[in-house]
């Protein structure tokens, strides 16, 4: 019963650290990196579908990113859908092929976005410790109904702290990496 707990704890700690590192690539350094502009759904015939789903995302250079669109309808678009998305790129096309050069990030927009980084981080501590307390009320309804003991409540307890500790240290490292990332010139 309590393993369980501690197994569902975890899976959804790990959740949260993962939609932390999606968020992480959406918020551009100065390199082209294909995952960018993984969240862009473009309107395609009504219907809103996933970038990737309707052309091919390469990195050109370390400063460029290429769309190929599969039909060539589609390019206005693709790129309406860039422009619009709050990543500040302008796309520019030629026929088929649509090449997106990442601007030089400055100093303001390089620590704007090392905040934005932090606060990120920052929520998904606070998702972590909701699981945590989530997790421990449960274990408190079990000790109430006479499921378990004091001393098996007491290790579980100490079981789910160091999970969540374990957690918030990856979240550490990953917002460290990021920000390192973010004041590479």
């Amino acid at each position: 019963m309590i393993e369980d707990l501690k197994k569902d704890a975890e899976s959804r700690m790990a959740k949260c650290v993962d939609a932390l590192s999606h968020t992480f690539n959406k918020i551009r350094t100065g390199r082209a990196h294909p995952s960018l502009l993984d969240g862009l759904t473009v309107s395609y015939y009504g219907v809103e579908t996933p970038l990737n789903q309707v052309g091919n995302v390469n990195v050109l250079d370390a400063r460029t990113l290429s769309v190929s669109v599969w039909e060539k309808a589609l390019v206005p678009e693709v790129e309406k859908a860039i422009i619009k998305s709050d990543l500040g790129l302008n796309p520019s096309t030629t026929g088929e092929l649509i090449r997106i050069p990442m601007p030089a990030l400055t100093e303001e927009t390089r620590k704007g976005f090392t905040k934005q980084a932090r606060s990120e981080a920052e929520s998904t501590r606070v998702s972590i410790r909701n699981v945590r307390r989530d997790v421990m009320s449960d274990i408190k309804e079990l000790l109430k109904e006479k499921d378990i003991s004091e001393d098996d409540e007491r290790r579980a307890n100490e079981s789910i702290q160091k999970i969540t500790d374990k957690y918030i240290q990856l979240v550490d490292k990953a917002l460290a990496a990021k920000e390192v990332d973010l004041m590479e010139i």
